[in-house]
């Protein structure tokens, strides 16, 4: 079980910014920002406000959820198709959400069974999604679905994120875990953020120089610095 902090689940404890969720999950921060606090669009007569999929909390500044984070992890699958109509993944996820009868259905292990053929029902007859399509679309879910571990309960408790453009055979280096490291990204199995190492780096640290420190294998290390600095390791 989960170690409670002041008796709340660490999972459901506001620590992201939409900044800092948009370089963990390199989503970018607008579409996080639609998604959980939702935006206006003009119409012909005035202006419309798009419903955010992914409610959080109201804070000032608004800040995400380890649950959160693996929420807009398994929609960034969604998204990636053409052509999203992102109302009838609203339905969709209304019909999971009615199904499971629990709470953010998308960071539990049930989704990951049933779950994600009854959206993919869904979703497909209210689009007229092809089988194909369909199929696409139940092969990103999966794809995105593995980078998440769940509890012994079937909640998400790990978060390994994209590190790089492609998808498929991505490595396993970093890990978000709300119980450690106050949830920021770290190497996995180590505690280290990689939030310092970039820091070290930019200072003129040596990839050399970290990993002798931190007795941590190199090519860790200069993983750890991408997911922080893309352009520069």
């Amino acid at each position: 079980m989960t170690e409670l902090y002041g008796g709340i689940d660490p999972r459901d404890i506001p620590t992201y910014s939409i900044s800092d969720a948009a370089r963990y999950l390199r989503i970018p921060a607008g579409t996080i920002r639609s998604w959980t606090v939702g935006r206006h669009y003009p119409i012909s007569n005035g202006s419309n406000f798009f419903r955010p999929l992914i409610p959080i909390r109201d804070l000032k500044p608004k800040l995400l959820s380890f649950t959160n984070l693996i929420e807009v992890h398994v929609l960034r699958a969604i998204r990636k198709h053409h052509q999203i109509d992102l109302r009838s993944v609203r339905d969709a996820l209304d019909f999971i959400d009615e199904q499971f009868q629990a709470s953010h259905p998308l960071a539990r292990e049930r989704f990951l069974t049933d779950g994600v053929d009854l959206f993919i029902e869904r979703y497909g007859s209210l689009v007229n999604a092809s089988k194909s399509v369909q199929t696409e679309m139940k092969d990103a879910l999966n794809t995105h679905l593995e980078r998440i571990e769940p509890d012994d309960t079937g909640l998400a408790i790990k978060l390994y994120p994209f590190t790089r453009s492609s998808e498929e055979n991505n490595p396993r280096i970093v890990v978000i875990d709300p119980r450690i490291a106050f949830g920021r990204l770290v190497i996995a199995g180590t505690g280290i953020a990689t939030s310092v190492l970039a820091e070290r780096y930019q200072a003129g640290d040596s990839i050399d120089d970290l990993a002798y420190d931190y007795e941590c294998d190199r090519l860790k290390i200069e993983e750890a610095i991408r997911c922080e600095l893309p352009l520069v390791a």
